[in-house]
């Protein structure tokens, strides 16, 4: 069945020797998509001047990627390994060009740092001191991510992707999904009622989790996959997109103070006294 949904193109901002993040930041885009489209009329879509740029002479390569494909861009993923790019004539390279144009016009940046490791041999010294200046230059104005492996990576994004999309106030504007109301104080006020946009497998556990007295949601790993469990009903299991799918719910709840953690290895979870209120109003 057809539906309507606001389109959020995110531009994919990197040098050249992070092919398999940007691969990464794509397959997660999809991902997202999968699970949470639907639900909420938003579709991401992954955008990157490989793929959205054609050839024209007349103007700096660079001013030509900034007004025909990053200007449109409403969240940016940039990515750094041992290498800053090309300078521009303007920037150092065409990957901080595009992220400080991006910032500057008010938009979500989120900055990701590699520390994987990797023969010295290999490394342009002057490209990798020039990474450290710019991590060293972004870090006082906001908040940067760093990864060690490719692993590590994924896993990040996935959460911290949902974190942005539901928390940042320039995302959240873009919305148009259906809200759950729940009224938390003075019905007869409205500055006390809280809404919230909920993913349809985020409402099942959190209905599942309201279903038991002590309302707790595991989250387990074994050899067979990954397994989210609530009110004696299990969720996901096996690995790839149906875990991921569960998972990125999970995120969810925790990132609007439904539920809380608390285990040490981040695998039990209870609801918030607001996580009650919101289930019983489901």
């Amino acid at each position: 069945m057809s539906y309507k949904a606001t389109v959020i193109p995110v531009m994919i901002a990197s040098p050249g020797d992070v092919a398999d993040e940007r691969e990464i930041i794509r397959s997660i885009i999809h991902d997202w998509n999968d699970v949470n489209a639907e639900a909420s009329a938003v579709m991401l879509a992954a955008i990157g001047w490989e793929t959205h740029s054609s050839p024209e002479l007349g103007t700096r390569p660079q001013e030509l990627i900034n007004k025909r494909v990053l200007k449109n861009c409403d969240l940016l993923i940039g990515v750094f390994w041992t290498r800053l790019g090309t300078p521009t004539g303007k920037s150092p390279s065409g990957t901080v060009e595009e992220i400080e144009e991006h910032v500057a016009a008010g938009k979500p940046a989120m900055i990701y740092f590699s520390s994987k490791p990797v023969a010295p041999e290999s490394i342009n010294a002057e490209q990798f001191a020039q990474v450290q200046a710019i991590k060293k230059k972004w870090q006082p104005q906001g908040l940067i991510e760093t990864y060690e492996n490719l692993e590590e990576f994924r896993a990040k994004l996935s959460k911290q992707l949902q974190l942005s999309l539901t928390k940042n106030e320039y995302l959240k504007g873009l919305f148009a999904a259906p809200e759950v109301e729940v009224v938390t104080e003075n019905p007869a006020t409205p500055d006390n009622r809280q809404q919230y946009s909920l993913s349809e497998e985020a409402k099942t556990i959190l209905k599942a989790a309201a279903s038991k007295e002590d309302g707790t949601i595991l989250k387990s790993s074994t050899l067979g996959g990954r397994i989210i469990q609530a009110g004696g009903e299990s969720y996901g299991g096996g690995h790839g997109r149906e875990a991921a799918k569960w998972e990125a719910a999970l995120n969810e709840l925790e990132s609007e103070g439904l539920v809380v953690g608390r285990g040490y290895k981040g695998e039990v979870f209870e609801l918030t006294h607001e996580g009650w209120a919101v289930a019983d109003a489901l």
